[in-house]
């Protein structure tokens, strides 16, 4: 339709060429399985290696930040287990980029299905979610392994945590992943913009370092301090650290510890990540009816 709503039709149904809502989707689950493996088949078609690229990659990138953060930098004597502490949020970051960036060209790189057959367009972005916690769970399993190598004890509230974290991150990079999948049918510059946000997300989000530096460095900068908790990617990291290092670390109230008011912060980052995916969802809707003449 010219002003981007879907017309109903007499018998109760949709006129074809947009997308029904996102939580529509699970009435679609066959299609969304044949998705998903199409993704996983395409992703490691040609690949000597396969699946195995999930450990092999977060292996190289932890070894480098161990050794330039922990080694070089000595975060290693001031964070202990700096290990388990650094892989703890290197693994939630991850799966904020991988569904990020997937989501991002889902459509685009589905192009030939947009423009011959009608099928809900949120089961790219969607399919792009269980790909990346296809990746994920493997990476907790390591580090679950790590940490209780560590002396970890496993709890509840951190089990709950980590649980937490992860919904936080799926809403939030769904939400966004969203909008830059439509907005990138348009204009394919959004693919960088979102290559940018994977590349720095690790930096601002304490997964190399303690939140208490950044509390220290804008203790005069209160806007900023704000900000920079504000961000649910950040409140995810320290739930991960929470569920996974807290409990073969120091204990919670020393000023190194997790988050301080952690679950305050992840109430309001679980709403702005509910919030965002609501838009995410509009946003596409909005936008969907143009894919086919766009590709």
């Amino acid at each position: 339709m010219a002003d981007g709503t879907a017309a109903v039709l007499p018998s109760g149904m949709t006129a074809p060429g947009g997308s029904a809502s996102l939580f529509d989707i699970g009435r679609h689950r066959y299609l969304l399985r044949l998705v998903v493996r199409k993704e996983m088949r395409v992703r490691y078609q040609g690949s000597l290696l396969g699946l195995a690229w999930t450990y092999v990659k977060p292996a190289v990138q932890f070894a480098v930040f161990y050794f330039v953060m922990g080694t070089f930098l000595g975060m290693s004597a001031r964070i202990s287990p700096f290990a388990v502490f650094l892989f703890s949020g290197m693994v939630i970051v991850n799966l904020f980029t991988e569904i990020l960036t997937n989501s991002t060209r889902s459509v685009t790189g589905n192009a030939p299905l947009v423009r011959k057959i009608y099928l809900p367009r949120q089961l790219f972005p969607v399919s792009s979610v269980f790909v990346a916690l296809a990746h994920f769970a493997p990476q907790v399993v390591i580090l679950v392994l790590g940490a209780l190598v560590s002396g970890w004890t496993p709890d509840v509230v951190g089990l709950l945590a980590g649980l937490a974290g992860t919904a936080i991150v799926v809403c939030l990079a769904l939400g966004v992943g969203l909008i830059t999948a439509a907005i990138n049918v348009a204009f394919r510059d959004i693919e960088n913009i979102t290559d940018l946000i994977a590349m720095v997300a690790v930096w601002f989000s304490p997964v190399l370092y303690p939140w208490s530096f950044v509390r220290d460095a804008f203790v005069d900068y209160p806007a900023l301090l704000n900000l920079y908790f504000a961000n649910p990617l950040t409140v995810a990291v320290e739930l991960f650290h929470r569920a996974f290092w807290a409990g073969a670390a120091q204990p919670l109230d020393r000023p190194d510890g997790v988050l301080t008011d952690l679950w305050t912060h992840a109430a309001i980052a679980g709403a702005v990540s509910v919030v965002v995916l609501l838009i995410g969802d509009f946003t596409f809707r909005r936008m969907s009816y143009k894919f086919a003449q766009e590709l």
